[in-house]
């Protein structure tokens, strides 16, 4: 008896078989207990839509207007507008290895183009990221070129510059330009601060920019992060802007930190030392995660590693103030979310301790995935704060979008679908990108994750519609024709040590069971047996009194059956 009962789970079971081990792409988990109900914002970073979803990971909303890449990141405007930057490859224009953009686009919810701007030439481009400010003006993120003799005329020492800066015959720091849009086309610069205004060196005794690097933190140290420089130096991937202090973050890639200025000053203001509601002028207000950068501390002091999205937590959510960032970690081989609370007073004043570097000294909150080198982002990626304190975390490279509580649980899963050839069917395999080892062609820049209240959404059809991803023949687009009317997601917390919870969605009214079984077929526990009407549904499996190994779990709608298998841990 006990034999046949081993072979009907494996039949029942069916290792390796069964439509729900194909899926590669779409939605993967969705715990509609712990999740934060909204619409994810993004466009793939090979190709030129933009998709608006929601938590079912079924497409509200897309723009197809645009015939660009992006460069790199998108807006959704609270006017319901959409604010894209784009990737221009213009000939001649200034090239940078990563992160080009070049042209900004707005476009209506009904994917009318209102207003286009080009930003780039031989000298200058703007790159990765913009942001609206409440005014209607802009800030981007621009690089330009400076020469080699501007380089060395700046102190640079040139033992530490990269070939490719002697082979171009430049550099290309970074400045942020604000700019006043006109309307079809075209923007007025209204300021502007650049990192060349606020240099300080310890090579070169003759330059008007020598000093002792460890007594300004407020300055930038030509020596960088004490590598060798690279011809794109700053590599500024991330803008944000905070209303209540006027202020504005940048995430530097290229020094492994993050920097504030202050926006309050004038353009003339800000290429000096004062000026401005803090008196400082351009001059860094504070910086954090590499104090190495400043003659404040050594490697072991580093925290940030070649970092993405440093951004401020919006108001209206936990941890309001503080500041998140993708932590991309190429030094240790894996990438973190972190967040942190800076030393800053209720007028935007930030504290710095004498011959100290900038605090905190230890970070407000982290999440590693297990094992942490299973989320290892090399460039891109990012995370946003959601209302209800979890975080919304892209990692880039793979096109993979999770969402994590507090405690770091992952309630919320979805794979971008499309690459640079369009939507890819389930079950396809994601190819890799030729040119970047490291990233799939389905690699996303940047999401974001909107409230059903944002205003954006006023009056708007967010009717869902079908999935983004294709169909095999014979596989509904819905899943509801996948030989089954339901979507079985795996259980979390998968392995279980007293409990999980077993999450799935109906598509049809059915009749419906959801059983557990052991290794040998034996019936453990009956979830549910009742007839159920479409909608999402979670039951919670208690495994105190079992013993640890493999178990699974059937659900059951009409005469359709799912199984997935979670194991058990004493």
């Amino acid at each position: 008896m006990k034999k046949k009962l081993f072979v009907t789970a494996l039949i029942l079971f069916g290792f390796g078989s069964g439509y729900c081990q194909k899926r590669t792409v779409g939605l993967f988990l969705n715990d509609t207990l712990h999740s934060f109900v909204g619409y994810t914002l993004f466009t793939p970073k090979h190709d030129t839509m933009t998709y608006l979803i929601n938590n079912e990971g079924k497409k509200v909303h897309e723009w197809t207007a645009s015939t660009y890449q992006p460069g790199q990141t998108v807006y959704l405007l609270e006017n319901g507008n959409l604010l894209r930057t784009c990737c221009l490859m213009l000939p001649g224009g200034l090239q940078l290895g990563g992160g080009e953009g070049g042209r900004l686009e707005e476009y209506t919810w009904n994917d009318s183009l209102i207003w286009q701007f080009n930003y780039v030439t031989d000298t200058f481009t703007q790159h990765h990221d913009v942001k609206l400010l409440p005014n209607g003006n802009i800030i981007m993120l621009v690089a330009e070129k400076r020469s080699l003799a501007q380089v060395l005329a700046a102190g640079f020492n040139p033992n530490e510059l990269s070939p490719d800066i002697f082979n171009f015959g430049y550099m290309a720091p970074d400045c942020i330009i604000e700019i006043q849009p006109t309307p079809p086309s075209g923007a007025n610069i209204v300021w502007q601060w650049h990192v060349w205004d606020h240099l300080i060196q310890d090579y070169d005794p003759t330059k008007a920019n020598y000093g002792v690097v460890s007594a300004h933190p407020e300055l930038i140290d030509c020596a960088g992060d004490h590598r060798q420089l690279p011809l794109f130096w700053n590599h500024m991937n991330c803008i944000d802007y905070n209303p209540a202090f006027d202020e504005i973050a940048v995430s530097v890639r290229g020094n492994s930190e993050m920097w504030v200025i202050d926006h309050s000053t004038t353009t003339a203001e800000s290429a000096s030392h004062s000026g401005g509601v803090h008196g400082k002028g351009g001059d860094l207000l504070y910086r954090w995660g590499n104090p190495l950068t400043y003659g404040r501390g050594t490697n072991n002091n580093q925290i940030y590693d070649e970092q993405h999205d440093v951004e401020w937590v919006h108001p209206d959510c936990p941890g309001a103030g503080n500041f998140t960032c993708f932590n991309n970690g190429l030094i240790w081989g894996y990438s973190s979310i972190e967040e942190i609370t800076p030393p800053v007073d209720g007028n935007g004043n930030y504290t710095l301790v004498p011959d100290s570097a900038y605090g905190p000294k230890s970070l407000t909150w982290m999440y590693e995935a297990t094992p942490p080198d299973s989320l290892y982002a090399s460039d891109i990626s990012g995370a946003q704060r959601l209302q209800n304190g979890n975080t919304l975390i892209d990692y880039g490279t793979l096109g993979t979008f999770f969402e994590v509580t507090p405690a770091g649980l992952v309630v919320w899963k979805y794979i971008n679908p499309t690459t640079t050839l369009g939507p890819l069917c389930q079950g396809d395999s994601i190819p890799h990108d030729p040119t970047h080892p490291d990233e799939t062609l389905n690699a996303v820049f940047r999401v974001y994750r909107y409230p059903p209240d944002y205003p954006a959404f006023t009056g708007k059809d967010l009717t869902p519609g079908g999935y983004i991803e294709c169909y095999p023949e014979g596989i509904k687009e819905n899943e509801a024709k996948n030989s089954s009317a339901f979507r079985l997601d795996q259980n979390y917390p998968n392995p279980v040590n007293t409990s999980t919870v077993i999450s799935f969605q109906l598509y049809v009214s059915s009749p419906v069971t959801l059983t557990v079984y052991d290794i040998f077929g034996r019936e453990i526990s009956v979830l549910a047996d009742e007839t159920m009407t479409p909608g999402n549904y979670q039951r919670k499996f208690d495994a105190n009194d079992l013993q640890g190994g493999i178990y699974f779990y059937t659900l059951t709608a009409g005469n359709n059956a799912e199984t997935k298998r979670m194991t058990i841990i004493p």
